[in-house]
């Protein structure tokens, strides 16, 4: 156990202190604000104040956890050890830099809450954060400070224990289309074999063809492939299904389907289901209410986990309203522009609701890549994606995190568009799936 002293003990410090040693750590701590119990406690301990008693182990404080309210923050970045930090401090600090404002900054999203500008599906952009403007986007640089300020502590106090944390994989699947021809009902079918005849799309509408007669399989259903790969390398998967009512932008099988819903069952023998909530959820809570409700009545399961479809976050409501159905896990936190850690983590965390000032009970696993962002956004060849991929683990596994992919069930087919992106997956997959010791 740790002992950590504050002037003042804010809800934002209690986060931040949450974030470092409950989450990262593991590790149990105590906070107090009563001086003389602190200089009497002989164990391991830290001071976290303006100013240091005499020559503990001290972390000077930047300001910002014992304010309340959103306000533009005088940002300086700079470069320390192999990546970067901000909210730098005087020399009397144990770090150059307040940790635990900087962590709470990134992992608060602190920065989606002022004034952007929004992109053409109303998110906010990697391009505008700070993470992105000063090119520590790619690395999950709270890990990487905590496992700097442990080295710290360690040395200070050698008898301290901290907990064993072990580097884990999930990979992630989104099923926005389950199948390309199948179960697309009359007049899709029929519009869809219209299509390839006005484009003289020949191949398309052999192919269509032969799935509706059953001669060949349809090109979106990747699934026993999936499953041959979770028994080999015995990993963690995630499946989140798009059960929105047809749209612009959400063009899944109908809910009605038998053959939609067995498969839904079947993913749900083998791995996690949560909802994928459609892009007209985003302005309707009934909507939302409508889809998970749908996943329960197929599941016959409890639906606690959720990825936003198009990765459409806006903070905080999108967050209170998957709380307000009893969601426990929301693994939208990333970007589809860039690759990284969009709150600096590679860590579950809780969120922190800003306008509320408090920590909820909703726990976020932010992913670090999708295959849509190398392909569409980055213009990455299949043959190049895995120098890119690679390093993203290395920098998971160095700090014990837990990576996240996030792939779809039609880009794994190997097909069209994505012709060559299979080997991708099984390269990303096997090299995941060794343990970073």
């Amino acid at each position: 156990m740790i002992l950590l002293y504050s002037p003042k003990i804010s809800p934002r410090l209690k986060y931040a202190l949450n974030l470092i040693f409950r989450d990262i750590y593991g590790l149990k701590y105590e906070l107090t604000d009563d001086k003389q119990v602190f200089v009497a406690y002989t164990g391991a301990k830290i001071s976290y104040a303006y100013q240091p008693f005499s020559d503990e182990l001290f972390i000077q404080a930047k300001g910002l956890l014992f304010e309340t309210g959103i306000a533009d923050q005088e940002i300086m970045v700079f470069n320390w050890k192999n990546t970067k930090a901000f909210f730098s401090v005087g020399p009397k600090s144990s770090l150059p830099f307040d940790i635990f404002s900087a962590s709470f900054f990134l992992a608060s999203r602190y920065e989606e809450y002022l004034p952007h500008i929004r992109d053409i599906y109303d998110r906010f952009d990697a391009q505008v954060s700070l993470a992105y403007s000063y090119g520590f986007l790619h690395q999950p640089v709270v890990n990487q400070w905590a496992k700097c300020f442990k080295e710290v502590i360690q040395q200070r106090f050698p008898d301290l224990k901290f907990p064993e944390k072990k580097y884990r994989f999930i990979s992630s699947i989104d099923i926005d289309n389950a199948y390309a021809y199948l179960e697309k009902g009359f007049v899709r079918t029929v519009g869809g074999l219209s299509k390839s005849i006005l484009t003289f799309n020949f191949t398309e509408l052999k192919d269509r063809i032969k799935v509706l007669i059953g001669t060949m399989k349809d090109p979106y259903d990747t699934y026993d492939f999936q499953l041959e790969l979770q028994k080999k390398y015995k990993m963690d998967y995630l499946y989140f299904i798009l059960l929105g009512d047809y749209g612009e932008n959400d063009k899944n099988i109908s809910i009605q389907s038998k053959k939609f819903r067995s498969l839904i069952k079947s993913l749900g023998d083998y791995a996690q289901v949560g909802i994928h909530p459609s892009y007209g959820s985003n302005d309707s809570n009934s909507q939302l209410a409508k889809e998970v409700a749908r996943l329960s009545s197929v599941t016959n399961r409890e639906v606690t986990k959720s990825r936003q479809h198009f990765l459409k976050i806006r903070l905080p409501d999108t967050y209170r309203n998957l709380r307000e159905l009893d969601i426990m896990e929301d693994y939208t936190m990333g970007y589809a522009s860039d690759y990284g850690f969009r709150a600096g983590l590679c860590t579950p965390f809780f969120f922190y609701d800003l306008d509320l000032e408090m920590e909820t009970q909703l726990k976020v696993f932010p992913f670090a890549l999708m295959e849509g962002t190398l392909k569409y956004y980055l213009k990455i060849s299949p043959e190049k994606a895995m120098t890119y991929i690679r390093p993203l683990i290395d920098q998971v596994k160095e700090v014990d995190g837990v990576f996240i992919s996030l792939w779809h069930n039609d880009s794994i087919n190997d097909q069209g568009l994505w012709k060559g992106w299979q080997k991708v997956y099984i390269d990303m997959v096997e090299y995941a799936s060794v343990d970073g010791h």
